[in-house]
């Protein structure tokens, strides 16, 4: 199995990941009229996966980049709680089983682990229930500072990423402790949170931030119409060049693609056409693969724009659409067959792929988890 090359040069040899872990359920609702208020309404109980943002986008990187649980070559640290119940540890033995180092998840006797119930309707439409009062909401800034040591002993070479279903402003903390070794800072929010955010300044301590559609708007204040969407990117771009000249922007469109941009620079990916099992989970399987390309040394985007060779995949923002097309063949939100040879596999059938310098990156020993 192959894995993308982390060796002593990289820049990064440790993602160290705050935000929820929990699990969820689907059921695809009988009738296209919405839920009425006193309505008891039959479902099929679907055989999907669902899992929380901050394991996803962590699978992901621990996968492609052959992580262990302690030492070299790549090293993920997942910090969030969980109930004290069968699905808590469930979640930490899946994450353990990948090569995740756990040892700052905490299972917490009086609550919950985080859970959702997802429902559709018929036409694909729905939405979900998730525990208000779940062991992830319970996560402090004590929590944080019991992780600083770890963070200073890196002289900056590590990721660190704050993803929603945690407390705002516990993930604020937490980038404020990662800011000063350097660490190179990656973020996503919800609609919601996206202003509040920005209010309390956790945009100017980003160095890249992952949004959707939705959120992204929130963000610039201008629809993004994906017929005509160059007045969304001008809008975009007039925001990181006068408040966040360093930010590097993500989003996602869906079945269109994924746009990257900075201040000075925009590429536009598309997504090529795959039959669809599911796109939950999609967004955070493009931020896991593009963490993972820039911890191996990828650029971010192609400073020239758009190539005119489009089948060739040369950047992070190209690997990690690549990745949210390949999970969407999965009914699960975490694709588990998703691996640099599956990729590889996935690249040639839809007739792209990889450049000299990229395929440079693969290598070829899996490297064993130790035994403690």
């Amino acid at each position: 199995m192959r894995f993308l090359r982390i060796d002593e040069d990289s820049s990064y040899q440790l993602l160290v990941g705050v935000g929820g872990l929990g699990t969820g359920m689907f059921f695809r609702l009988e009738g296209d009229h919405s839920l009425g208020r006193n309505e008891s309404r039959l479902g099929r109980l679907l055989d999907v996966k669902d899992y929380c943002k901050l394991h996803i986008v962590s699978h992901y990187v621990a996968k492609l980049l052959g992580a262990r649980p302690v030492g070299r070559p790549f090293h993920v640290v997942p910090v969030g709680h969980v109930g004290d119940d069968p699905a808590g540890r469930h979640v930490v033995q899946q994450m353990t089983e990948v090569g995740m180092d756990t040892s700052f998840v905490r299972l917490i006797p009086a609550a919950p682990t985080l859970f959702s119930v997802c429902f559709q309707y018929p036409d694909g439409t729905g939405g979900n229930i998730t525990t208000s009062n779940s062991a992830a909401g319970t996560l402090s800034r004590s929590d944080i500072d019991a992780m600083a040591d770890l963070l200073s002993a890196t002289q900056g070479r590590f990721i660190a990423l704050a993803v929603p279903e945690v407390p705002l402003e516990v993930r604020q903390h937490f980038l404020e402790l990662a800011s000063p070794p350097g660490a190179f800072r990656a973020a996503s929010f919800v609609a919601a949170e996206v202003q509040p955010a920005r209010a309390a300044g956790m945009f100017d301590l980003l160095d890249l931030v992952a949004l959707n559609e939705s959120e992204a708007e929130e963000l610039v204040g201008h629809r993004l119409e994906p017929e005509s969407p160059e007045p969304f990117l001008r809008h975009c771009q007039r925001l990181l060049h006068s408040f966040y000249p360093h930010l590097q922007l993500v989003v996602s469109a869906g079945k269109a693609g994924a746009y990257g941009l900075t201040a000075k620079t925009q590429n536009f990916c598309p997504a090529p056409r795959v039959k669809v099992a599911s796109t939950a989970g999609a967004g955070d399987a493009l931020l896991g693969g593009i963490l993972a390309a820039i911890a191996a040394g990828l650029p971010f985007l192609r400073t020239d724009g758009n190539s005119r060779d489009d089948r060739s995949i040369e950047t992070a923002l190209e690997f990690g659409v690549l990745l949210a097309s390949y999970k969407c063949l999965s009914p699960h939100t975490i694709n588990p067959s998703a691996s640099i040879d599956a990729l590889m596999e996935f690249a040639g059938d839809i007739g792209r792929s990889f450049s000299p310098d990229f395929g440079r990156l693969f290598v070829g020993t899996a490297p064993a988890h130790p035994t403690e």
